[in-house]
């Protein structure tokens, strides 16, 4: 009977995770058991740093809204107050944006909350 192997599909499998493990240093690259280790831990890594970025650039924009606000003279909280009481539809991201970019209309957004504070 003839001797039955699995060798085209566990070449396959380990030709896809040796590619994953590109640009690794080291036995990381080339040995298969402590490439898969490591590909596994990359893999989870990328999950979780996805989503952190996500909360990286809120808190950037956040720390850029708030020196616009004190340049204004408001804090970041009551600028944010304010704008909720005006019914300003502008998120964070584009907030950060015009503090960075375009001062002088921020100042008028900041003044409408200002005002609606008062």
């Amino acid at each position: 009977m003839v001797r039955v192997t699995n060798a085209v599909a566990a070449n396959r499998k380990r030709k896809r995770l040796l590619k994953q493990a590109k640009g690794f240093v080291g036995d990381r690259k080339n040995h298969i058991r402590l490439t898969s280790d490591a590909v596994m831990s990359a893999m989870a890594f990328n999950y979780c740093h996805r989503k952190q970025r996500k909360r990286d650039f809120r808190s950037l924009w956040i720390m850029r809204i708030g020196v616009g606000a004190k340049i204004n003279g408001l804090s970041y909280s009551k600028l944010i107050a304010g704008l909720k009481k005006v019914g300003c539809a502008l998120n964070r991201k584009m907030l950060s944006d015009m503090a960075l970019r375009d001062p002088q209309s921020f100042a008028g957004v900041a003044g409408s909350a200002k005002q609606a504070l008062a």
